[in-house]
């Protein structure tokens, strides 16, 4: 784990990168925490989005630690920038369906499908809250700790900010492509050689984020006009 100074811009700047990502990433988890609770009586409920929610955080806090320890080991840097990569892209082209998510009849019956699902769906979030933290654990605690409450109590406004101007999407995007090509170029194998070669450090960087970019409006342009074709015939 590194350390870094509170006080500094860097601390800020990165910490504001932990919270953007993780809003971006966990609009689909205050999702299934809406429907994991939606049978229940309105004072059960909010018990029920508070308990789960407090569980799925801590279980989020202590995924992440194990995922900023095993990237000091070496090339999970490279592999974690990797999955991030895939993350990045799958961000701009997937349409998740939460049809299937139970609901329960139960105060604890629906804490545990919040923890549960949470739990399952939260990979994403978890390595790519990792990689924006840069192995400061600080930073992963603190951004988890502002952004999740964030998510369950506005994540109405913030889906209705998304579908309203969708290039929050593309810029949420290009910050985990920065994040990840910045991930690969810090694994302890690579580094010197990005190191000596700063301009190719850019390039890569800049490749990495217009190629997911570019990758994700065309498939999602594909889309698009295979939909238009199915209504026609």
């Amino acid at each position: 784990m590194r350390t870094i100074d509170m006080s500094g811009f860097q601390f800020f700047w990165l910490l504001l990168n932990v919270i953007f990502i993780d809003l971006l990433l966990a609009g689909d988890n205050a999702i299934v925490i809406g429907l994991a609770a939606r049978k229940l009586p309105p004072e059960t409920q909010k018990k029920a989005i508070l308990y789960g929610t407090g569980g799925a955080l801590l279980i989020r806090i202590a995924a992440t630690i194990v995922v900023l320890w095993l990237l000091q080991v070496p090339w999970l840097l490279l592999v974690g920038g990797i999955m991030l990569i895939w993350i990045a892209y799958k961000l701009l082209v997937d349409q998740e369906d939460h049809a299937e998510v139970k609901a329960g009849t139960s105060l604890w019956g629906a804490i545990r499908t919040i923890v549960i699902a949470d739990a399952a769906m939260g990979l994403d979030n978890v390595i790519a809250v990792a990689g924006a933290a840069q192995q400061h654990l600080i930073l992963v605690v603190l951004g988890l700790l502002i952004s999740v409450p964030i998510v369950v109590w506005g994540s109405t406004l913030f889906i209705k900010l998304i579908n309203k101007f969708p290039w929050i999407i593309y810029l949420g995007s290009a910050v985990l492509g920065y994040t990840a090509s910045n991930m690969i170029t810090e694994e302890r194998k690579l580094e010197p050689y990005f190191t000596a070669h700063p301009a190719l450090r850019v390039l890569f960087i800049a490749s990495v984020m217009v190629g997911i970019l570019l990758t994700g409006y065309l498939q999602n342009r594909r889309a698009i006009s295979s939909r238009k074709k199915a209504v026609l015939k």
